[in-house]
């Protein structure tokens, strides 16, 4: 990658991570559409980490008190909406652990599911999803009210997206919409799911790193974690005053012109 490529790639997986639009689809695209040469292992790993700290910073308060009152729960049975939420991300975050483990295994995504059709079909598909369910799903619940089975719903919707172009966060909060949750609180749930959702794989990939005989090129790392960490922070913080004046509309529009885009593309 030249310098370029590197910062490009870096704002567009910081602001693209955290928003209905799907990161791995505009990771993937640059390389087939515009032939860039692939990101690779170690700057993946590296934007990553910049996203998951800019998500762990803006939301610093409510980790620190999920964690404490998590702890206060399982050792000492003091239960709390704290606690509650903390069990919420635990088992919302099971469906995409064990399909994550399973595709990675079988190399699903790797070997069919990278392709610009299917990356076309799923903008498409799940920006009509959500529009479905920005229109006409009651919100009125916040995510301290939801249920295991409400929690397994969009833990297995989190699940969906390792098929490039769907969302992860895109599809947790249309999941959290149907569920009769509020847009921001669909929104924050689907932020606080997003922590071990980047932290599991992304510790996969540092284990596969450590052990790579690759060299590593820190200075890109460095610059790429910076870059995508401040572009994320900066993303939560407009995308939850944005989400409360307009809604999803914006990202939906988005999403059916970019897979419209994408068929045109695959036609000429």
């Amino acid at each position: 990658m030249s310098w370029f490529e590197a910062i490009i790639l870096a704002i567009i997986q910081g602001l693209t991570e955290f928003l209905p639009i799907s990161s791995s689809a505009h990771l993937i695209l640059p390389s087939q559409l515009l032939g860039w040469t692939e990101q690779g292992l170690a700057f993946d790993v590296a934007v990553h980490v910049g996203s998951l700290a800019a998500v762990l910073y803006y939301f610093r308060n409510e980790v620190k008190a999920m964690i404490v009152a998590w702890f206060a729960w399982v050792l000492k049975g003091e239960k709390s909406d704290d606690g509650r939420l903390a069990w919420a991300v635990i088992w919302g975050t099971i469906p995409v652990g064990l399909v994550g483990f399973a595709f990675n295994y079988f190399k699903i995504v790797d070997d069919y599911l990278r392709s610009t059709q299917v990356i076309a079909a799923t903008t498409i598909i799940f920006a009509l999803v959500l529009w479905w369910a920005d229109s006409y799903a009651k919100q009125q619940r916040n995510e301290n009210q939801l249920k295991v089975k409400d929690i397994l719903f969009i833990g297995f919707a989190q699940a969906m997206a390792l098929v490039p172009g769907t969302s992860r966060s895109g599809i947790t909060m249309t999941a959290g919409l149907i569920l009769g949750l509020t847009r921001t609180a669909a929104a924050r749930f689907s932020f606080l799911l997003s922590i071990p959702a980047i932290l599991l794989p992304g510790g996969l990939k540092t284990l596969e790193l450590a052990t790579s005989t690759q060299a590593v090129p820190w200075d890109f790392l460095i610059v790429g974690a910076l870059v995508s960490g401040i572009a994320a922070l900066t993303c939560i913080h407009f995308f939850l005053i944005l989400l409360e004046r307009v809604g999803f509309k914006p990202f939906i529009y988005y999403r059916l012109l970019l897979g419209a885009a994408l068929i045109g593309v695959m036609v000429i």
